[in-house]
C-alpha cells in the first residue's frame, strides 16, 4: 500500500514541480484548488471506507457471494454521486473560489484546471472503490501495481500536454487536469477488466431493487459518516487558505506546496489506515476481537516512533525539497515554516487516522466522525485564530499540530476502551 499510495499521491507533487515552471500566478491558482480537490476526494474516500468496511466483514463471515454484491452495488452508486459531484463542482467553480479568496487575476488560472479535473472524479472514484474491494479480501499487490502505473501514465503526460512537446499543443495548467483525466480513464478501463476476469470481484448489475437498496444501506451506513469525517479535514483547510489569502497569493502559493508535501511524508500513515480498515473488519467479522487489540498496540507504537523520525527528517530536508518547486523567498519561507511546525504531531495524525479505520472496519462509524469534528471545530479553530493572532502565521501552524497531538491521545483511549467493552462482552 506505500509503494501504490506513493505513486498515486505523486499525481498532485508531479503536477505542481511542473505548473511552478509556468510562474507564481499559475501556481497560486493551483494551490487554491488543493482543499476543493481534498473535499470532493474525501466524498469518494466515503464510498471506499463504506466499500472496504462491508466487503471484509463478509470475507470474515465467509459469504463470498455477499461481497461480490456489495462491490457491484457500491460502485454503480459512486459513479452516479461523482457526476453529480461533477457537474455541481464545474456550475459552483465561480462561486466557491472567490470564497477561498482567489482575486479575479487568478480565476482564470483555476478554471483552466478545474473544469477539466472535476471530470477526473468519476473514473477515479469508481477505481478507488473497486481496488478497496479487493484490498477487503486482503489483496493489495494489484492495488499497488495498477496505481504506480496510473502514476507514471500521469508523469508521462504532464510535461508533454502541460509545455506541448512532440508537436501537441501548449495547454499548461490545461494540460496538467486532462493528463490526470488520462491516466484516470486508463486505469479504470484496466481495473475493471482484471477484477471482472481475474478476480470474479463483481456479481450481475442487474438485481432486485430490494437488494441493490439493502447493499447500499450497508455501505452507507459507515460510507456517509466516513465521508463526514474525512470531507472535515478540507473544510478546515479552506478555512486556512481563506485566512491566509490575507497575506497576499505568495503565502497562499507557499501553503499549496507545503499541502503537496505533506501527503508524501504522510505515505506510511495513509497506506497503515488504508490496511487497518480490511484487517479490523476480517478479524472484527470473525470474532476474533483480541487480534484487532494487538493491531492497534503495533499501530501505536509505529505511528508514534516513525512520526518522530519523520519531523527530525522534514527539519532537516525542508528548505531542500520547497526548493524543487520554487525558489522565491517569499513563498518558500511559508512552506518551510509549515515543514518545520506541524510534522511534530504527524505521529498523532497518523494514529487518529487508524484508528477511525479501525473503527469503521469494525462497522461503528461514529468515533470517526465525532473525533474529526472536534478536533476541526472545538480544538483547530479555536485555537488558529488565536494563534494567527498571537503569533501570526505561525501561531496558525501551531494550532494545527497541538490539535493533532490532542486527539491523538483521544483517539487511542476511546478505541482501547471500546475494544475491552467487546471483550467482556464477548466473554
Amino acid at each position: 500500500m506505500i509503494v501504490g499510495l506513493l505513486a498515486i499521491l505523486s499525481f498532485d507533487a508531479v503536477d505542481l514541480f511542473f505548473v511552478a515552471q509556468l510562474g507564481d500566478a499559475p501556481l497560486a491558482a493551483f494551490a487554491f484548488t488543493f482543499p476543493v480537490i481534498l473535499f470532493v476526494g474525501s466524498i469518494g474516500i466515503g464510498f471506499e471506507a463504506g466499500a472496504a468496511s462491508c466487503v471484509s466483514r463478509a470475507v470474515g463471515q465467509g459469504d463470498p457471494e455477499l461481497a461480490r454484491r456489495l462491490t457491484t452495488d457500491t460502485v454503480t452508486l459512486t459513479v452516479s454521486i461523482a457526476l453529480i459531484v461533477a457537474l455541481l463542482g464545474v456550475y459552483t467553480l465561480p462561486i466557491i473560489f472567490p470564497m477561498l479568496g482567489a482575486t479575479a487575476e487568478l480565476m482564470p488560472l483555476v478554471h483552466d484546471y478545474m473544469d477539466i479535473w472535476y471530470w477526473t472524479v468519476p473514473p477515479s472514484m469508481a477505481m478507488w472503490v473497486s481496488l478497496a474491494a479487493i484490498r477487503a479480501r486482503g489483496n493489495s499487490l494489484f492495488e499497488s501495481k495498477l496505481l504506480s502505473a496510473s502514476a507514471a501514465i500521469n508523469a508521462i503526460l504532464d510535461p508533454i500536454l502541460i509545455f506541448g512537446l512532440f508537436g501537441f499543443p501548449r495547454m499548461e495548467l490545461q494540460g496538467a487536469a486532462l493528463a490526470s483525466l488520462i491516466a484516470n480513464l486508463v486505469t479504470l478501463s484496466y481495473t475493471v477488466l482484471v477484477l471482472h476476469l481475474r478476480f470474479h470481484a463483481y456479481a450481475n448489475p442487474i438485481a432486485c431493487f430490494k437488494t441493490i437498496l439493502s447493499s447500499w444501506r450497508r455501505m452507507l451506513r459507515i460510507g456517509i459518516p466516513a465521508m463526514a469525517t474525512n470531507t472535515i479535514i478540507p473544510v478546515a483547510n479552506g478555512i486556512v487558505v481563506a485566512m491566509l489569502a490575507v497575506y497576499g497569493t505568495d503565502v497562499v502559493a507557499g501553503f499549496g506546496i507545503a499541502m503537496r508535501i505533506e501527503p508524501i511524508a504522510l505515505i506510511a500513515f495513509y497506506a497503515l489506515s488504508a490496511v487497518a480498515s480490511p484487517f479490523a473488519g476480517q478479524n472484527f467479522g470473525a470474532g476474533e476481537y483480541g487480534r484487532v487489540g494487538e493491531a492497534l498496540r503495533v499501530i501505536t507504537v509505529f505511528c508514534v516512533g516513525s512520526g518522530l523520525l519523520l519531523a527530525v527528517a522534514l527539519g532537516v530536508l525542508a528548505q531542500h525539497l520547497v526548493g524543487l518547486f520554487s525558489e522565491a523567498a517569499n513563498i518558500a519561507r511559508i512552506a518551510v515554516h509549515y515543514l518545520w511546525i506541524v510534522p511534530i504531531s504527524y505521529g498523532a495524525y497518523g494514529l487518529v487516522m487508524s484508528v477511525n479505520a479501525t473503527f469503521n472496519g469494525m462497522g461503528y462509524p461514529l468515533p470517526g466522525v465525532l473525533l474529526s469534528a472536534a478536533r476541526v471545530l472545538i480544538i483547530f479553530l479555536p485555537l488558529a485564530f488565536a494563534g494567527r493572532a498571537v503569533f501570526g502565521i505561525e501561531g496558525l501552524f501551531a494550532a494545527s499540530a497541538l490539535s493533532n497531538l490532542i486527539v491523538g491521545s483521544v483517539a487511542f483511549v476511546w478505541l482501547r476502551h471500546r475494544l475491552n467493552v467487546v471483550q467482556r462482552g464477548a466473554g
